[in-house]
This record gives structure tokens, C-alpha cells and sequence, in this order.
């Protein structure tokens, strides 16, 4: 069986890459050890969040299917943040575990170039600097123009219970071995990093009356364009609920520390430092008296409980008896309790901003193989893998996305610039302009860029430039018509807002805070603006519109400070450059350069250890 990508791993950062690469006219070998384990949420039964929920409706803008997996196996539905800004607005969803896997599987088999090969692989085969195919458990080798690696947890992964330990990459699940060694015998280099999970509780033990509810949003609004608000959301919504630890719970979670494989070293790899274990979490913020802990429903049928907050590697009689302590939980049975899991990643400064190697050719890797966190991270890497690997088959050139684009050009500038240590974790604190990337706004940024890959039929492309065209026209509406005070003031009295004497446009009296647009175009007669009603209907389309009036001058100012960063983006530095060439060039600088080999003056501008000399002075040899 002969195809033109193999991609090993059937995880958030595989279906995307698989996906991809078939909408692009590829033929897709998709290797599993699990072929029903497709999408399987090995963590927390949610998707979305904050930063990550702007990162699902990039892939979907894109033409990815995280978004619509998502919407169709929502339990919940919730916009984070709405008390803030609309820079980090974010939607996020929680899930029913199976019903997520069934309809990622199903979502898979409808693309007819995938086909889906439940072998595991041990080794990654190459011709000199060039990708070959791949090698499985059962001996047979698989040719392939381009290999994307998105292993996940599973490479030489080992899972710790305190002093218990035993190897696999997920909860009953063998891990993957061999590749790791194949590529460092090619020359990479590996590293070793941890995460964690939290016990699962049996829902029918817990005093859900003693806790906080949290329900989803009146009316939710789903990720996917593809998805059909009418009948949205279609499966029955659930709520969470919110409890705490308490000093008792931490005092006994200390019992186990002498037997935490995180404090004796029996875990060598790194863990998330932004999503630490409980144990870590007393250590650390000592001067806390409790943690929020949310419980949270694995599915609609199912008895299990994820709780959130509680990742643990103790020892399994200890986590049960701290869980004990906690209000609403003194009656609790533990289904299973919490674990770490420890693998392989390769640090990400060797692959280039499409993801492939720099080693190799042909070969890429996409997730937590390049040592991020998290499902919509993965799913990211996976799309922008997938579309650079049909691109370069097809000898169209390659994609990728600035750092002004999208949260996934931040995502990967980040890795390959700055690498890391520690999985990596999107914020929207790390995106400097998230004013201007927002998730209202997602489509008019990349939906174009979906189309030109080939990932957007023309169909849903010409959606999108009707709302590109209806977002220019609603812009220049409200810029363009007034309001008589007559009209408008009873309306600024009610919310609290200073009367007006005179005429005013819709954009001016938007600009005022407790001001809706939506209010004020309920003042307006369709009969005056054809399209209004068009507009009134799509409510992200009036939040875009809304959001870009209010905050006008900051949005000027950033496309103003955009525009002068962007002569250092548009240095282009060969990928053949010699950084031995400029004697004057620190040392860190020369190594950082040399190992990361920036694309451009601006990327080699955000490298850790280059000073603004080392700038100055390729900026010389590039004019010359």
C-alpha cells in the first residue's frame, strides 16, 4: 500500500494533518495502534479556553475540523471572559469523551483519500537527507513522499502512581518505541518532558448540593461556521460544578510527597508550569489555603467525573484520601486515580516555520512531539504540518502565518524562534497583537488563505467574502448615519450615558461605554440600508463591527506599529546563510542564529541570546 503522506498518530495534531493533506488531493495513510481511539481526549473533556478557543476557530477558518468535532459532541458551551475586553473573548466547550472519538472517526472516513492503518510504527526511514516512509511492529515498510510525526504522550512513555510506574503513553495503552532512536541515530536531539491527570471520580457518590453550578451560556454559540446554528447545540447540555481543597486536604496530600515520583526524582522529564499537579500547586503557592477544583462530566451517559484542578502522580491510597476532605466528596469512591505521564518530545528550534525538519526532507512533526501542551496547540501544529507537506509534494511552495495573522503564527514562531524546555502552553498574554486577532474577527483574517490551500470550497468562500463585503458596509453605515436626539437619548439615559444636543453618528455614540450597536441599529428603519437586516442577524458580524468602532484608534495603532515591524519581516535571511561569515557576531548569537536559522531579520530579531547588535550587523551583510 503506497501513499504520498504518512501520518503517524491519530490525536488532535493527526486528524488535522491527515485531514489537510486529503482536502489538498493527497492519498493519507493515518497510523494508529487504536483506530478507535481517533481524537481520544486523554486529558480534560473540553475544548477551547482561553487563547486555545481563539486557536479552534483559526483551524476552522482554515479549513480544519476541530471546531466541528467540538460542536458536535458539546455537553457545554461558554464564552470566557466576557467581563473583559474583546481581545480575549473566548469560547470553549466541554465534551462527551466518546461521543468525541465517534464523531472524529467518522469525520476522518468521509474523506475518501484517508485511509486509516491500526499499526504501530518503530521506525522513521530515510535516503540520505530525504524522508523514505516509515517502519512498523509487524515488519512492513511504508513508502512516502512526506512523514508527519504527531505522536503525542506515546513516545517511550512511562505513566507514575507514587512509586509505581509502568510503561504506556495514555491509560491502557502501550507505548510507541523505536522512533525516538531512529531519529537520534539520524542526529536529533530528544528530550524528556511530563504531564499529568487528575483522578476520575463516579458521579453517583458525589453531594453535588453542597457545590457551586456552573451552567453553559443561554444561548451558546457554536465554533464551526460549518455548523448549523438552527439546530445548535444538538446534544443535551450539562453543567459543571465548582468545589475547593482546604488545609486538612493539603496536610494530607503531604503525607505522600516522600513517595511523589515528581519530589524523589523518579520523573526526570519537566512539567507544565502553567498547569501544575496538586502536589506542586502546595508547594509552590504554600501561602493558599485552598485550590478551585471544577468537577466536570465525561459524557452524557457517562458515571465518570473529571476533576479538574487535582492532577496528581501520589500514590493512589493518599489521593483518595485527601479527595475525601473536600466538601461534597467525604462519600466519593475513586473510578481510577491520577497519574503522570513522562515521553519523549524534540525540542521545536529544529524544525522551520512550516514544520518540517531541518534535517530532513520531507519529514515534520506537529504537537506535543515538538513539546506543547494541549489539544488545540496540537490540532494547530497538525494543520499548518499537514498543508506544508501536500504543498511541498505538489511543488506549490508553503504556508505559514505571521505572528500579526493568527495565534497559530504566534504558536509557531515561539517554538521554533525561542524553543523550550517546559510544554508549551498558549496565553493570549503571548500574542502582541491580540487586539487585531481576535475570535470575532477570524474569518475576514484567514478564511482566504483556507480557499487558496484548497482546504475552503468555493462555496464557503463566497460566504465569507459576503461577510467581508457586509463587515465594509456596516462600517461605513454606522460612519455615515445619525441619530436625532430625539431618537437616541432615551435610549443614553437608560444606560446611563450623556444625553446628546445634537446629530450623532452610530459610530461616535458606539464609541461610548455601556453602548451596544445591536441597540443602536434596532433604532434604524431597513427600509434605509437594504442589507441592515442581514447585518442585525449575524451577530458575530455585528460584534466585529462594534468591536473595531470602539476601539478604532488602538486598532490604528497597531497596524501602524505592524506596518513598521514589517520592513525587518520582509528581510529575508537564506536558509543557506552562513552565520560564520560576520566575525563580529557575538558567540550566543552566532549559536542561536546557526541553530535556529531564522527566515527573517524580524524572526532573528525574537531569538533568545541575539542582542540588538548581532542585528545591526546582519542587517549589513543582508544589503549587501
Amino acid at each position: 500500500m503506497n501513499f504520498e503522506v504518512i501520518v503517524i498518530g491519530a490525536g488532535h495534531a493527526g486528524i488535522e494533518a491527515a485531514c489537510a493533506a486529503s482536502k489538498m488531493g493527497l492519498k493519507v495513510g493515518l497510523f494508529s495502534m487504536d483506530k478507535y481511539a481517533l481524537g481520544r481526549l486523554s486529558c480534560n473533556p473540553a475544548i477551547g479556553g482561553s487563547a486555545k478557543g481563539h486557536l479552534v476557530k483559526e483551524i476552522d477558518a482554515l479549513g480544519g475540523v476541530m471546531g466541528e468535532i467540538a460542536d458536535r459532541s458539546g455537553i457545554q458551551f461558554r464564552l470566557l471572559n466576557r467581563s473583559r475586553g474583546p481581545a480575549v473573548w473566548a469560547p470553549r466547550s466541554q465534551n462527551d469523551r466518546e461521543i468525541y472519538s465517534g464523531v472524529a472517526f467518522d469525520v476522518v472516513l468521509s474523506h475518501p483519500n484517508i485511509t486509516v492503518v491500526e499499526r504501530g510504527v518503530d521506525k522513521i526511514l530515510v535516503e540520505g537527507d530525504m524522508v523514505s516512509g516509515i517502519h512498523t511492529e509487524d515488519g512492513t515498510f511504508y513508502p512516502a513522499n512526506a512523514v508527519i510525526l504527531c505522536s503525542g504522550t506515546f513516545l517511550n512513555g512511562f505513566m507514575h502512581t507514587g512509586r509505581q510506574s509502568v510503561s504506556g503513553g495514555r491509560y491502557g495503552e502501550k507505548p510507541a518505541t523505536g522512533i525516538t532512536e531512529s531519529l537520534v541515530a539520524m542526529g536529533f536531539i530528544s528530550g524528556r518532558l511530563k504531564t499529568g491527570t487528575p483522578p476520575r471520580l463516579n458521579k453517583n457518590t458525589v453531594d453535588w448540593s453542597v457545590m457551586l453550578e456552573q451552567s453553559g451560556d443561554d444561548d451558546p454559540q457554536p465554533f464551526s461556521f460549518r455548523t448549523n446554528p438552527g439546530s445548535f447545540p444538538m446534544l443535551p447540555q450539562l453543567s459543571c460544578y465548582i468545589t475547593y481543597t482546604n488545609p486538612t486536604v493539603h496536610k494530607l496530600l503531604e503525607k505522600g510527597f516522600a513517595d511523589s515520583p515528581l519530589f524523589t526524582g523518579l520523573i526526570k522529564g519537566v512539567g507544565p508550569r502553567y498547569c501544575p499537579s496538586i502536589e506542586d500547586k502546595i508547594v509552590r503557592f504554600s501561602d493558599k489555603s485552598r485550590h478551585q477544583l471544577f468537577l466536570e462530566p465525561e459524557g452524557l451517559t457517562s458515571e465518570l467525573i473529571y476533576l479538574n484542578g487535582f492532577s496528581s502522580s501520589l500514590p493512589a491510597d493518599i489521593q483518595f484520601e485527601a479527595l475525601r476532605h473536600i466538601e461534597g466528596l467525604e462519600n466519593v469512591e475513586m473510578v481510577r486515580p491520577g497519574y503522570a505521564v513522562e515521553y519523549d518530545y524534540f525540542p521545536p528550534h529544529q524544525v522551520d516555520s512550516t514544520l518540517e525538519t531541518k534535517k530532513i526532507s520531507g519529514l515534520y512533526f506537529a504537537g506535543q512531539v515538538n513539546g506543547t501542551s494541549g489539544y488545540e496547540e496540537a490540532a494547530a501544529q497538525g494543520l499548518i504540518a499537514g498543508i506544508n507537506a501536500a504543498l511541498k509534494i505538489q511543488k506549490r511552495g508553503e504556508f505559514t502565518l505571521k505572528r500579526s495573522d493568527a495565534y497559530i503564527g504566534v504558536l509557531i514562531d515561539d517554538l521554533v524562534t525561542k524553543s523550550t524546555d517546559e510544554p508549551y502552553r498558549m496565553f493570549t498574554s503571548r500574542a502582541e497583537h491580540r487586539l487585531l486577532l481576535r475570535q470575532d474577527n477570524v474569518y475576514s483574517r484567514l478564511s482566504h488563505f483556507g480557499f487558496e490551500n484548497g482546504l475552503i470550497t468555493p462555496e464557503e468562500n463566497n460566504i465569507f467574502n459576503n461577510y467581508k463585503m457586509l463587515f465594509s458596509l456596516g462600517l461605513s453605515f454606522a460612519e455615515s448615519t445619525r441619530l436625532s436626539p430625539d431618537t437616541v437619548n432615551p435610549y443614553l439615559s437608560m444606560r446611563e450615558s450623556t444625553p446628546t444636543n445634537f446629530p450623532e453618528t452610530l459610530s461616535k455614540i458606539c464609541k461610548r461605554p455601556n453602548v451596544n450597536l445591536s441597540d443602536l441599529l434596532g433604532f434604524i428603519d431597513s427600509a434605509t440600508f437594504p442589507r441592515l437586516s442581514e447585518i442585525k442577524s449575524n451577530r458575530d458580524l455585528v460584534t466585529q463591527i462594534e468591536t473595531d468602532l470602539k476601539y478604532e484608534g488602538y486598532i490604528k495603532r497597531e497596524l501602524d506599529s505592524i506596518e513598521k515591524l514589517e520592513k525587518y519581516e520582509n528581510l529575508k535571511i537564506p536558509l543557506t546563510f552562513n552565520y560564520l561569515t560576520p566575525k563580529a557576531l557575538s558567540a550566543e548569537g552566532r549559536e542561536k542564529l546557526n541553530s535556529v536559522k531564522p527566515r527573517s531579520l524580524g524572526q532573528a530579531a525574537r531569538i533568545s541570546g541575539v542582542t540588538p547588535s548581532d542585528i545591526s550587523i546582519l542587517l549589513v551583510y543582508l544589503k549587501r
